[in-house]
């Protein structure tokens, strides 16, 4: 099956949002808007910002790799405390002075997009925007907790996203790559499945024979096993 980064469904909802340890209901708001209604009786509309299709049935994989890219550089905003609604206006100046589909995965969002918010904001004197941004040594730059995102992603030829570096883990550096295992979570070093590490530990196998077993850490696994621990809860 060939795969298409931009088009071919990978993920559902909840598995997508549970490898940016944000909410199932975050992500979902994200791909698809929202339609509410206000204590006043208006009705509040929010479009879409990242790539996504209506799943047919419940679990459905609905989101290509380009839509978790998305949501991978919404999800560092998130981490620097700047809600969604207060950065929409900040996203489609993105998309503007960009000029891109898809700014969100791209690399230009790491080389020009922390300029183009900061010129944004003091333009429209919008103080979400000028959080994402601070000034360091008369350059323009994101926030550290943004950079320290967009630093884990590696980006193919066409400047858009290919492999992806997962924010929760401590030690080990586990990545999403579409071209492999369907986009599935794997060791960067060693190229082992996650699920894999994890169903092996499952069936009752110690921690050390595990890491043995795929060559990794005590550390790393224990790392992994964290996070899915948390994940379940």
């Amino acid at each position: 099956m060939t795969i298409d980064r931009f088009t071919t469904p990978l993920y559902g909802i909840a598995e997508a949002a549970g490898y940016l340890a944000i909410p199932a209901s975050t992500f979902t708001t994200w791909a698809f808007g929202y339609q509410r209604r206000q204590r006043d009786g208006r009705t509040v509309h929010a479009k879409p910002v990242i790539t996504a299709a209506r799943a047919e049935r419940p679990h459905e994989a609905s989101v290509p790799f380009i839509g978790l890219a998305e949501g991978y550089a919404l999800a560092a905003f998130r981490q620097a405390g700047v809600p969604l609604q207060r950065i929409r206006p900040s996203i489609d100046a993105l998309q503007r002075e960009l000029g891109l589909e898809h700014a969100l995965a791209s690399r230009r969002l790491f080389t020009d997009g922390a300029e183009v918010l900061y010129d944004y904001a003091e333009h429209a004197g919008d103080e979400s925007a000028r959080e994402l941004v601070v000034v360091r040594n008369n350059q323009r730059v994101f926030a550290e907790v943004v950079e320290s995102y967009l630093r884990r992603v590696d980006f193919a030829p066409d400047g858009y996203a290919k492999v992806i570096a997962l924010p929760q883990y401590r030690v080990a550096e586990i990545t999403v790559d579409a071209e492999h295992g369907f986009g599935r979570p794997r060791f960067a070093r060693g190229g082992a499945k996650l699920e894999d590490v994890i169903d092996l530990f499952q069936a009752g196998e110690p921690v050390d024979v595990v890491a043995e077993e795929y060559g990794l850490t005590r550390e790393e696994i224990e790392d992994v096993l964290r996070v899915a621990t948390r994940a379940a809860a």
